[in-house]
């Protein structure tokens, strides 16, 4: 589970941080225990990292230190999984970014091009696209190959290549696109001996 390793950590930074609100309060562990009713071994063990701390043991300690439970925890900030799109326009197309960030890869966007954009203008750059048809009908070329895609079709190709894609004339198209800079590799590693004859 992806929210396993930030728990965890959430949960050994636990004892350093009541160790800091302690000693900002001049408290010593004896003098937290005599507050808390929990023993000055526990005390020391649960700021060391040396007992998980549970709910029985932050409550007295979150009073008596005078902070909220959040203050002790601040547990990890969960985000919110819905992305508001933001949509862009671009030579009369419009691109709606599909992450919150782009920075990793593959991009993701669903792009629609208008019914007017049928002039193939052919580009070549670094990467590997992926192309998916929502609506309307996508006319892709690549190289010499020129063909329509229409609603539940999907292309793949190296953008070293000449390419463009467009509207086939006859309504708009809406398609989900995924871009990478670096391109398909896939990478085979061989280790140990070659098997036996």
């Amino acid at each position: 589970m992806d929210s396993l390793p930030a728990i965890a950590a959430t949960l050994g930074r636990i004892g350093p941080r009541l160790r800091r609100l302690r000693e900002k309060r001049n408290l010593s562990l004896t003098r937290l225990g005599d507050i808390t009713g929990i023993s000055k071994s526990t005390l020391s063990r649960l700021e060391s990292g040396q007992r998980k701390p549970s709910l029985e043991l932050l409550l007295p300690i979150a009073a008596a230190l005078a902070v909220s439970l959040d203050d002790i925890v601040a547990a990890p900030r969960v985000v919110a999984p819905r992305v508001v799109p933001k949509p862009r326009g671009s030579n009369g197309r419009v691109f709606v970014s599909l992450a919150r960030q782009q920075a990793g890869e593959p991009r993701a966007f669903r792009v629609t091009i208008p019914r007017d954009e049928t002039e193939a203008v052919m580009r070549t750059h670094t990467g590997y696209a992926w192309l998916y048809v929502l609506t309307g009908r996508l006319r892709l070329i690549v190289d010499e190959r020129d063909v329509i895609l229409g609603p539940g079709e999907a292309a793949e190709f190296d953008t070293r290549h000449p390419h463009w894609f467009g509207s086939s004339g006859h309504g708009d198209v809406e398609v989900l696109s995924l871009f990478g800079k670096q391109g398909e590799r896939i990478r085979v590693r061989v280790s140990g001996r070659p098997p036996a004859a």
